[in-house]
């Protein structure tokens, strides 16, 4: 009875190191808004490309999983991410209390602010004062939505909601909106520094609250994918270590993405 009881011992000693411990998937789908260049965005070659998702490749090949890029609108990714018709978000999708009451979130992969962006002349400031009666456009499902219904809507500002950040830019132009709320980033890299956007700039300074706005972007997990986030984890740190993150965000951004203030 004895040695019975210690080969139990032994055997179950051998078998703790694989309990809990689930097989990464071979493949997963990734869904990414390609509206928002120069994070994702649709190439000349009707490619899906973009620092979000080089930055997200560049992972998956650490993990050696097989990531195949899905075009989702911004505010379908978490529907889709919870029914299973993705299973991660790679968009700039920033970490909030009330998007971790849904998903979670990797460890932070970048850092932007959101700022306005009105004609040269406007001498408009992102706040309720200045933009009241004023008609502002965001993308559906984002941080900036959520902040804009919450304190400038209630308050006399005019918002108008839009399925992707295109149609933002466009009617801006067109001069059907007054202005637009979005990240810095996309507003100078995809708007601002174009020839589109000549007669444009930031007005006054960023928000940063992060009760809106968050600590940070991350990728989008359902909560119970645990060992793939880790993963996902464990990869970031090592290419933030090998040099492969700096290489991707040179290629895109004159300045370190994974801290914006420097």
């Amino acid at each position: 009875m004895k040695k019975l009881l210690k080969s139990l011992f032994v055997i179950n000693l051998l078998w703790l190191p694989f309990v809990g411990q689930a097989q990464l998937p071979e493949s997963i789908k990734i869904g990414s808004d390609t509206s928002y260049a120069p994070f994702d965005y649709i190439d000349a070659n009707g490619q899906i490309t973009g620092f979000n998702i080089e930055l997200t490749q560049a992972l998956c090949d650490k993990i050696n999983i097989k990531c195949n890029f899905a075009t989702t609108d911004f505010n379908a990714l978490v529907p889709s991410l919870l029914s299973r018709k993705i299973d991660m978000i790679s968009s700039s999708f920033s970490i909030t209390e009330k998007r971790e009451k849904q998903i979670a979130f990797s460890d932070p992969t970048f850092a932007v602010n959101s700022r306005l962006v009105a004609k040269n002349d406007a001498n408009l400031l992102p706040t309720v004062e200045s933009l009241k009666g004023k008609r502002v456009g965001v993308e559906q499902g984002t941080t900036q939505e959520y902040f804009v219904n919450e304190v400038w809507r209630p308050n006399g500002v005019i918002i108008v909601p839009y399925q992707n950040q295109l149609q933002v830019f466009s009617d801006l132009i067109a001069g059907r909106l007054d202005a637009v709320l979005q990240d810095e980033v996309t507003a100078s890299e995809s708007f601002l520094k174009q020839p589109q956007g000549k007669d444009f700039a930031f007005a006054g300074a960023a928000l940063t609250d992060k009760k809106y706005f968050g600590v940070g972007t991350g990728l989008g997990f359902r909560k119970g994918d645990n060992e793939l986030r880790e993963a996902f984890n464990k990869a970031l740190a090592e290419i933030l270590a090998d040099g492969t993150y700096k290489k991707i965000n040179d290629k895109y951004f004159e300045f370190n993405i994974y801290n914006s203030n420097e």
